[in-house]
């Protein structure tokens, strides 16, 4: 293709009236659409109580809208429209079109990155690491906010977006990774890793803009100043055709899109329009995030970093509403990338039911014991099954110990309210409520009380969210080199309660013995040394006192040792790693002045769907025990933190 467009290129067919963006005028002719000034004002709307934040150098301001005028398709200059337009139209929407007010009141900088172990160097370039432990930084200070909201003990009042509240404090602090923007790979974001926040995509340094669906850079040339896209989201609020895996029609961005008002205008080839312009030419590589609905709220989005694409074709077209033209890029993903977006369309067809899974064993696993079917999936060799066993949601025979004072659990007549200190269930947690919207734990505890059979609440109540089952479309699969494995069909956020560890309690000494015949793969046992590992939130941040500096080490009642080798649920099939995805929580719940201890297993962090589950199976702690001995297993998890060997 040459490297202009060229009026014998072809548009997609199907299509009408559409046209090139042709014959634009050199870069140097043009005045700069970006403002390099770190106090340009930011575009768009923040929520009250909210400062903007510059997320790289300071944002670009929206330039006052100009009136449009009927020019030949064919003889754009920057700035000027598509070419739709009513000249009539475009002058009214002119002059109502006011700028508003902005806050400019600057973010006081200060340098805590220390306290999450982000240096400056790390600021500017990441690793695989790094971006982990920003975003479990980001999610666990977002949970916090959103509890104390629950709760309404916010000392700055209703926080409406706990999201921006958290990336603003942690931008202001320091503590980001990959500020310096680049064309291309970003250091340590992968293929087919997903974001619930578009906050998540600019401390990471993804795609900088928290509104803006195209990012840019600033390229300093020996005569000119020119503006490269380098990332766009396609989110679906324009006209984008994303349903291909590999090829993505994206619409321009601008005068357009107004859900309020029919009568629309051209968009103008300027901004970010501009500079997806300029790549069309340039062919340099462009990051592209796919917003995706999905599950029952329909109106949030997943992000899902699909990879590089380059633009090999543009065009004008008409807005399908009828109003007026849009520019439209074709961008086409490079190949030799892992599975990114081309995953999400084959798990909607394996839900649908079509076609039939490759290598679908079972429909279900659980043969009805759990209200989502949990599919048996063997696509590596010729085996049928995992060894026979009975699917069991919970424990068989569980030990109980009695408590100090008498408990009849709490009388919350419906569900138990955050910040109710009536009742008795929350007053155990030391007031904090421990789960937020969608059961997702806030902080690592203890120990995590929640109410049980004893208690007057309805089963819907959130203190109740390890009790109801599973939650996600589960699938036990046949991993390559480590036997039999466990993964979700759904996305899963940081702090989502996975599953209980099911199966049947038993002794020390029954341990010893399953040791001895080293028949203890399916064993579970508190007293193993795991190791440490922070994931709430740092109450510096917030300036909060410190009240949960311990509050990560586990402080059970009594040892529970669990086998679920006969006995079990899906948690047997978990396997092993030394950088592992998710981890346990000892809940504590109430029956008949009992209580009763559980395991339970949470989100690490963001989990993409079809990715295996894994945690820290510990090492065994007694003094001369054979497993300390030589009953160690070796660890194939492949992390570059590998232990080498577990159990």
């Amino acid at each position: 293709m040459d490297e202009r467009v060229g009026q014998n290129s072809v548009p997609p067919a199907g299509s009408i009236d559409k046209y090139k963006i042709l014959d634009v005028k050199p870069m140097r002719s043009m005045i700069p659409v970006f403002s390099m000034s770190p106090q340009a004002p930011i575009s768009g709307e923040y929520p009250s109580g909210f400062n903007p934040f510059f997320p790289f150098g300071g944002p670009q301001p929206a330039p006052p809208r100009v009136p449009a005028t009927p020019a030949p398709l064919r003889a754009y200059r920057a700035g000027e429209t598509s070419g739709f337009g009513n000249k009539k139209h475009a002058a009214s929407h002119s002059k109502s079109s006011k700028k508003k007010h902005v806050d400019r009141t600057p973010v006081v900088y200060t340098d805590m990155g220390y306290l999450v172990g982000i240096t400056p160097d790390l600021r500017e370039d990441g690793n695989r690491d790094v971006v982990n432990l920003i975003l479990m930084t980001f999610d666990a200070l977002r949970r916090r906010l959103c509890q104390l909201e629950d709760a309404k003990e916010s000392s700055t009042g209703i926080i409406k977006r706990a999201d921006l509240k958290a990336c603003n404090n942690l931008m202001s602090k320091g503590i980001r990774t990959n500020q310096r923007k680049r064309v291309g790979l970003v250091p340590g974001v992968e293929v087919g890793d997903i974001f619930f926040f578009r906050m998540e995509l600019c401390i990471v340094g993804l795609h900088a803009q928290s509104m803006g669906g195209i990012d840019s850079l600033h390229i300093r040339g020996e005569f000119e100043e020119e503006t490269l896209a380098i990332s766009i989201v396609s989110s679906g609020e324009y006209d984008d055709e994303a349903e291909d895996n590999d090829v993505l029609i994206y619409t321009g961005q601008g005068e357009n899109f107004n859900k309020k008002d029919k009568h629309l205008t051209d968009q103008k080839l300027q901004r970010g329009n501009l500079a997806l312009d300029r790549s069309s030419r340039q062919h340099n590589e462009v990051r592209v995030i796919r917003g995706i609905k999905e599950g029952a709220n329909q109106t949030s989005k997943i992000y899902v970093y699909d990879g590089l694409y380059k633009i090999e074709d543009s065009w004008v077209d008409r807005d399908k509403s009828g109003g007026g033209g849009v520019f439209k890029y074709k961008l086409v993903r490079m190949p030799g990338q892992p599975s990114g977006f081309s995953i999400w369309k084959s798990i909607r067809k394996w839900k649908a039911g079509f076609p039939s899974r490759t290598g679908l064993i079972l429909s279900d696993l659980s043969s009805g014991a759990e209200s989502i079917p949990v599919s048996l999936v063997n696509d590596v060799d010729n085996e049928k099954a995992p060894a026979y066993f009975t699917y069991f949601q919970s424990l068989r025979h569980p030990k109980s110990f009695n408590l100090m004072q008498p408990s009849h659990g709490c009388n919350c007549a419906k569900a138990c309210a955050p910040g109710d200190l009536n009742c008795s269930c929350i007053r155990k947690t030391d007031g904090d409520f421990p789960y937020i919207g969608n059961g997702v734990l806030v902080s690592r505890k203890q120990l995590v009380h929640e109410c049980g059979p004893a208690c007057q609440c309805s089963p819907n109540c959130k203190n109740r969210a390890s009790q109801s089952g599973l939650k996600y479309h589960m699938e036990v699969f046949k991993t390559k080199d480590r036997g039999w494995g466990l993964r979700s069909l759904d996305p899963i956020r940081a702090g989502s309660f996975i599953c209980e560890y099911a199966g049947e309690v038993i002794d020390r000494v029954k341990l010893s013995q399953l040791v001895r015949e080293r028949d203890d793969d399916y064993v579970f046992d508190t007293t193993r040394i795991f190791d440490t590992f922070k994931w709430n939130y740092e109450p510096r941040v917030l300036e909060e006192v410190s009240t949960n500096d311990s509050g990560e080490d586990y402080a059970i009642p009594y040892p529970l040792i669990v086998n679920a080798k006969s006995v079990g649920n899906v948690a047997r099939f978990m396997n092993h790693s030394c950088s592992p995805n998710v981890f346990w929580q000892p809940v504590l719940y109430e029956e008949n002045n009992q209580s009763f201890l559980h395991v339970a297993f949470f989100a690490l962090r963001h989990i993409p769907p079809v990715t295996e589950f894994t945690y820290d199976y510990g090492i065994s702690g007694a003094e001369g025990s054979s497993a300390q001995k030589g009953g160690r297993k070796k660890c194939f998890c492949g992390s570059s933190t590998c232990r080498g060997s577990f159990g």
